[in-house]
């Protein structure tokens, strides 16, 4: 019997490493290309994922965005990658071609809600689009991921719940302000103004604007006399896309007395899609309240 407990001691042993815990499996790595996005995975996914974002700059304007080869290194490698689509971010559909992967899962934003080219790509701010998008990309890292499946689904859980009760100040706006009439220097905040059931003004002068043409002068005139004539109670002013035309906008509200909401197209740094929504949804509400 002495002289066989060295091999149960190593049967016990070898038992002890097979029965012990699993390494940890790799995290899925995610690369997005707006960081409001980013902020979703790494939401949904936590400590399963690894994510970048390509656009994280707020002071940037993502339309003048040039890819580089690190941008396309990281695609490249990427498990999941997340986009908005709709022509927003076109340099995606270049990148995503010549980095081919055949096991890579690619999300558009844009193909999950329906929308297609022409339509306003400003996406996120429709309140539908990030519980749709997050649904999608829990359902793909189960598949990736089975074991912290239970993991994913709470994830989901907490974030539309969150997200929810940030919506809540929407559905309190609409409730208060149906029909008020607002104007914007782009459609950025189209979708979460519809939602707010806000009466839009001025949007041929705001897609000119999106789409780099000149407005036309009866364009500029309407715009004009919806701020000083106070027919627009508020002025949504794009942060990140200025010129001209839009600074002589900005300084006419301001003289005129209408109240300015700035709207960005890239999350703030150091915040979350819940903080950044929540602090427009609170400006929106204070600038309604303090109306003429």
């Amino acid at each position: 019997m002495l002289r066989r407990l060295p091999w149960i001691s190593l049967a016990v042993a070898l038992l002890g490493l097979a029965t012990g815990p699993s390494l940890a499996a790799d995290p899925v790595r995610i690369v997005a290309a707006e960081n409001f996005y980013g902020d979703l995975a790494r939401q949904i996914g936590g400590a399963h994922v690894q994510v970048t974002s390509i656009l994280t700059n707020p002071q940037d304007d993502p339309h003048l965005f040039e890819s580089s080869p690190s941008t396309a290194r990281t695609l490249a490698d990427a498990d999941i990658v997340i986009y908005n689509g709709a022509d927003y971010d076109p340099w995606m559909d270049r990148l995503l071609s010549v980095t081919g992967q055949s096991s890579r899962t690619v999300l558009v934003a844009a193909d999950l809600t329906g929308h297609r080219s022409g339509d306003n790509p400003h996406l996120w701010y429709d309140p539908a689009t990030f519980p749709t998008v997050a649904k999608a990309l829990t359902d793909e890292l189960t598949k990736r991921d089975t074991a912290d499946a239970t993991d994913f689904a709470s994830n989901l859980e907490a974030f539309e719940a969150g997200f929810g009760k940030v919506l809540d100040g929407v559905t309190a706006i609409k409730a208060a302000y149906q029909g008020v009439s607002v104007t914007a220097t782009e459609p950025v905040f189209g979708y979460m103004a519809e939602a707010m059931g806000l009466n839009m003004l001025n949007q041929s002068f705001q897609l000119a604007t999106m789409n780099e043409t000149e407005p036309s002068a009866s364009d500029v005139a309407a715009f004009e006399n919806s701020l000083r004539g106070g027919t627009a109670k508020i002025l949504f002013y794009n942060d990140q896309v200025t010129d001209d035309t839009t600074a002589r906008l900005l300084d006419i509200a301001k003289v005129s007395n209408v109240a300015i909401v700035g709207v960005t197209e890239t999350m703030p740094a150091g915040g979350t899609i819940q903080s950044w929504f929540a602090s427009q949804i609170a400006a929106v509400q204070t600038a309604l309240a303090g109306r003429p």
